[in-house]
């Protein structure tokens, strides 16, 4: 069954992706399926049932009313890598979030990024082929995974990211490292047999 969800969802972002106009024509990784397939994957593949099944919901309601939540996390990351841009040309036109919902996102941003400066302490190698970590690196040209991950989070929907937020306070009751375990999905969809021998292989 979650393997049926996460294709799905992924179909459907993919579906969204390729309707994302960008600036300066097509971005060649919006003609890449098997590294999109790869990366979403190894994402959702951590998530709970209910957490996937929300999601999906999202982008199932986005398509029915027209609105795509790809182009929408690509504008979203523009408040920091383009600011005067999103200001003009995107904030009028994407649903507002309230003071509560940036600091429910603000707490989840924050520990994922800490999990992520972690892992890229004890994974080096791997961790140079991720993006910047924090939003003060970004530039132009590249966006960190900081405000990778404010563009995604500001689509989801409220039940989606109470979801999520349970979902991430839990992990880390436990002790477990979400972007560890993302990128242990992505190095064994890679064909690696674990994250040490992916290390090693760098």
């Amino acid at each position: 069954m979650t393997t049926t969800l996460i294709e799905r969802i992924v179909q459907r972002e993919w579906d969204q992706f390729q309707r994302t106009n960008n600036e300066g024509g097509r971005a060649a990784c919006q003609g890449n399926w098997p590294v999109f397939q790869q990366m979403r994957s190894s994402q959702f593949l951590t998530w709970p049932e209910p957490l996937l099944t929300s999601y999906l919901a999202d982008l199932t309601e986005a398509d029915r009313i027209g609105r795509n939540l790809i182009t929408e996390k690509y504008g979203r990351m523009m408040a920091s890598t383009a600011p005067a841009e999103f200001h003009a040309n995107i904030e009028p036109y994407i649903p507002q979030l309230s003071k509560e919902r940036i600091a429910q996102q603000e707490r989840i941003i924050s520990q994922q990024v800490a999990w992520a400066a972690d892992f890229r302490e004890r994974y080096p190698k791997l961790g140079q082929a991720m993006r910047v970590l924090t939003t003060s690196e970004d530039t132009p040209a590249a966006t960190s995974f900081e405000t990778y991950l404010r563009g995604e989070l500001g689509t989801y929907s409220q039940a989606t990211l109470d979801l999520y937020t349970q979902f991430v306070e839990q992990l880390a009751a436990q002790g477990h490292n979400l972007t560890e375990e993302t990128i242990a999905n992505t190095v064994r969809l890679g064909g690696f047999a674990d994250l040490a021998e992916a290390e090693a292989a760098q």
